[in-house]
């Protein structure tokens, strides 16, 4: 674990959760498994706050307990699964692309509360939905139930463990900690809900729907609650699958823009002739990229998606993109060469790409300072002298996208700290902004006039307007960096983790 992606998951567990679960987070990820006692010790904090704030990471899974053989229970931090909070706007995203609004709701309810119950996902949702919708239209029940359903077929959401139902009869005291298991089958099994009603709209913090003001309200009895029909049945949103979804998405857009005429000749719905899409293919497992292969020709045989070598190819064309960015369309040029000849000699390096030696010397010092090319001793004799050992220029991909990785981090640290620089900064205009807003919106709800509302604006003057969408411009841009730059971090991790495990 660097510094930069504790720093990171530091910033983050402040930003969505607070000081105090911050705090114990980071204690975690630092130290490795604790015991609550210990943890409370060691951060200075009482074991009431840990207990909450430990609660608070076990429920959006970035936190997981272990009971060791003498009844201790350790709890450990999933630094992996903190990082992952930087994607949530992208799994959103990607939710409402496949399934509409409903889906995006539905994800973003989960990602927002760690774990839920189908029922009051569907509810929640409903009622958010309808209050998007014009007066007299409700949202039903049934149709985000029915999305929430295809998530799960598609495995975009999926069941949390559950504690197994144990008999009455069984002696002995109960286990320090609950025991969770689930079995794949039952993963993506949605309960059989028949679950009627409609969206409702939120009411007046004054008056109910029946108009009586909130003081006059009878308490009702918690006692004639009707029981949930889902009740502990939990479910999460399954990041793998949007992983999945991402890296699919990558591989085709690669292809589609390496082969875009070959994409735009297509016929619509895919309705190709054999003859035609054996050409496709063809091309395809001709490419140099290598993508897709085809081993056998029985049957015309079997081409398959070569995953590791479209995401080494995506990871290296990040690379050097980076290096074109950074060091100039020359040094480029150089690194796409050693790439292309895996070693080489700096007399070679010069030759090659056409540059003159004092040129290419300092570009190739530039990148080998920067850790994107590395340079391989090879000694003729056992002494090691200078005159009598070959300097052979190499590029190590695994370690130049770990190193471009570790610099992502570190990137989004400080984009984030100078989002938080830039709304502190401006804490007093923004509470106005709010404070304005508020009396406008409740103004309008009371039927004001326009002359009112716009006495109520001019409360903000034209220099703070325009200061305020100088923020706003600011944040968004911070806020788009963000995003960006996680996608650089999601094909480098995929393409160290399908290396790590060929390895």
């Amino acid at each position: 674990m660097t510094q930069a992606e504790i720093k990171l998951c530091s910033l983050l567990l402040q930003e969505h959760f607070g000081e105090i679960v911050e705090k114990i987070g980071v204690h975690l990820i630092r130290t490795g498994s604790q015991p609550l006692r210990a943890i409370a010790h060691d951060t200075g904090t009482s074991l009431d706050q840990v207990k909450k704030a430990l609660c608070v990471l076990i429920q959006h899974n970035l936190v997981i307990y272990q009971v060791h053989k003498r009844g201790v229970v350790e709890y450990e931090a999933q630094c992996s699964r903190v990082l992952r909070m930087l994607r949530y706007p992208r799994y959103i995203y990607t939710a409402k692309t496949l399934y509409s609004d409903t889906g995006e709701l539905i994800v973003e309810e989960l990602l927002l509360n760690g774990k839920m119950t189908m029922s009051a996902v569907v509810k929640k949702v409903a009622d958010r939905l309808t209050e998007t919708m014009e007066d007299g239209k409700t949202m039903d029940y049934a149709e985000v139930s029915n999305t929430f359903v295809r998530l799960a077929d598609t495995h975009f959401v999926q069941r949390c463990p559950w504690v197994p139902a144990t008999e009455n009869s069984d002696p002995g005291p109960p286990p320090p900690a609950p025991i969770l298991v689930i079995s794949e089958k039952d993963m993506y099994l949605v309960p059989k809900l028949s679950l009627i009603g409609k969206g409702k709209r939120r009411r007046s913090s004054d008056e109910d729907a029946a108009g009586e003001p909130k003081a006059k309200r009878p308490k009702h009895s918690t006692d004639n609650k009707e029981p949930i029909p889902d009740d502990g049945i939990y479910w999460q949103a399954n990041l793998d699958r949007f992983h999945q979804h991402f890296r699919d998405q990558a591989i085709v857009s690669a292809v589609a823009n390496r082969m875009d005429q070959i994409f735009r000749s297509l016929p619509v719905g895919y309705n190709i002739s054999k003859q035609v899409l054996d050409q496709y293919l063809t091309l395809l497992a001709d490419d140099p990229l290598e993508f897709v292969g085809k081993s056998g020709d029985s049957g015309g045989g079997m081409y398959v998606i070569n995953l590791h070598k479209a995401l080494g190819s995506l990871a290296t064309a990040t690379l050097e993109s980076v290096v074109q960015e950074r060091f100039g369309s020359r040094c480029a040029r150089i690194f796409r060469l050693v790439l292309q000849k895996k070693h080489l000699e700096q007399k070679q390096v010069e030759d090659f790409a056409m540059i003159p030696a004092k040129e290419a010397k300092d570009m190739l010092y530039k990148m080998l300072s920067g850790n994107f090319i590395s340079l391989q001793e090879i000694p003729k004799t056992p002494d090691h002298a200078p005159s009598r050992t070959f300097y052979l220029y190499t590029v190590n991909i695994l370690s130049a996208a770990r190193m471009l990785l570790h610099r992502c981090y570190k990137s989004i640290a400080n984009l984030i700290e100078r989002r938080q620089f830039e709304t502190k900064e401006n804490k007093r205009l923004l509470e106005k902004s709010q404070r304005v807003e508020a009396i406008i919106a409740s103004m309008q709800a009371t039927g004001a006039e326009e002359a009112q509302l716009q006495e109520i604006e001019e409360m903000i003057t034209a220099p703070e307007r325009q200061q305020l969408e100088t923020l706003k411009r600011n944040v968004n841009k911070l806020d788009a960096s963000e995003i960006q730059v996680d996608e650089t971090i999601f094909l480098l991790e995929s393409y160290i983790e399908s290396t790590m495990k060929r390895q």
